[in-house]
């Protein structure tokens, strides 16, 4: 094995007594032309090439076989040229977006008209079985560092188009959420670069990684711009109301706090994500359940009423004044009463299945709740009042603010 400047290792080829230039010299530039032509007949898509393409094929290919003749009679030639142009081929081709496959055919059918015709030679000059052998295994070891080396070209290129994809995707992504509203020809533009079609509508989700044992970042669809690397991390995701689109992404975000903000329009992406991250907030404190992902559509009174906490929780504290004088165990039970009648329109039998106790036991605290309110429990106008400074005032409560 040689080991090249650059790092890269060779195994090291069989010297051939004999002379061999003489022997390759007549044929080997009609081995490249029989060559080209079976690699143009086995590969349809080298066919349909334009013609520099296929002059850049023949260089390579006349290139390699000198470069083999050399490898077998010359023990101080080297591979690293050739290995470093079929890097930039294997490179080339991922770079065009083509699959390595159709060049490791090519260079297949490349090795077996070389030993179709070495053989045929072989005759003609009376070569020794162990010579021709030898020849068979030096080509198979030629052709799998060729192949090893328009392999690495090509991965190197892939992990490039990957990062510079994924580098544009992040700016379309920025582009969207910035708070200064960019032109349809700026979005046109970059999503153009990122390869991503804009949508009609989108909504953006705002995520919080759970504590789990495992990160695992979410298997989304390619048509969902993702940044999970932000200190808030958030998607963008079109056509958000579309059919199976929730489930498919409750499915990827399972390992995640997930909220999905209003379906918008492009330039209004900012707004969706804004009450995204709200929600989120809210369900990390409780006050909205975080089970899969949570729509904003879904809780909009209590975005409305913790907008402004403070103004709420002063009107909590004088519009509840009866009951916050009554000893807390008692006051926190009659509490979550008194917001389980208010969402059920004091129906008894619904609050009890609601709060898991018997319907009389909701009439007993209801009587109590009427002597500590009177008529005032009743009133339409007071009803929405009261439900407000019930959520809020339970859920401060809950987080230790001081009644």
């Amino acid at each position: 094995m040689s080991i090249t400047l650059d790092g890269t290792s060779h195994r090291a080829f069989p010297q051939l007594p004999g002379d061999w230039d003489a022997f390759f010299a007549p044929f080997i530039g009609g081995v490249a032309d029989q060559m080209i032509e079976e690699i143009k007949a086995g590969v349809p898509e080298f066919a349909r090439m334009e013609p520099a393409y296929v002059t850049n094929i023949r260089t390579a290919v006349e290139g390699a076989l000198q470069h083999f003749v050399q490898l077998i009679t010359d023990p101080d030639a080297s591979l690293d040229k050739l290995t470093e142009v079929f890097r930039y081929i294997g490179w080339g081709e991922a770079r065009v977006g083509r699959s390595l496959d159709d060049l490791q055919i090519a260079m297949r059918i490349g090795a077996r008209v070389a030993l179709r015709r070495i053989t045929l030679e072989s005759e003609r000059y009376d070569l020794p079985r162990s010579s021709l052998g030898d020849l068979a295994e030096a080509i198979l070891l030629f052709l799998d560092e060729l192949a090893s080396a328009a392999s690495a070209g090509y991965h190197t290129a892939s992990e490039q188009v990957a990062g510079e994809q994924s580098r544009r995707r992040r700016r379309l992504l920025d582009m969207l959420l910035s708070d200064q509203t960019p032109s349809p020809s700026a979005i046109a533009d970059a999503a153009r670069d990122a390869g991503w079609r804009p949508p009609r509508s989108v909504a953006a989700v705002a995520l919080r990684e759970r504590r789990t044992e495992e990160y695992l970042q979410p298997a989304l669809p390619p048509d969902v711009l993702m940044d999970l690397n932000r200190h808030e991390p958030c998607l963008i995701v079109p056509d958000p109301d579309g059919p199976g689109r929730r489930q498919a992404l409750e499915t990827a975000l399972r390992d995640w706090s997930a909220a999905i903000g209003p379906t918008v329009e492009l330039t209004e992406l900012g707004n969706s994500l804004r009450w995204a991250r709200e929600v989120l907030a809210l369900a990390h404190r409780g006050v909205v359940p975080d089970d899969g992902l949570i729509r904003c559509v879904d809780h909009l009174p209590s975005l409305v009423v913790f907008k402004d906490e403070d103004l709420v929780w002063t009107v909590a504290r004088a519009r509840l004044a009866p009951l916050l004088d009554i000893r807390a165990r008692h006051r926190d039970r009659l509490a979550r009463t008194l917001l389980a009648c208010l969402q059920n329109g004091f129906n008894a039998t619904e609050v009890a299945a609601r709060l898991h106790v018997h319907p009389q036991t909701v009439r007993y605290r209801l009587h109590q709740l009427e002597e500590l309110f009177g008529d005032q429990l009743y009133d339409p106008e007071a009803r929405m009042a009261f439900e407000m400074s019930l959520r809020v005032w339970l859920t401060l409560h809950a987080e230790g603010r001081e009644a």
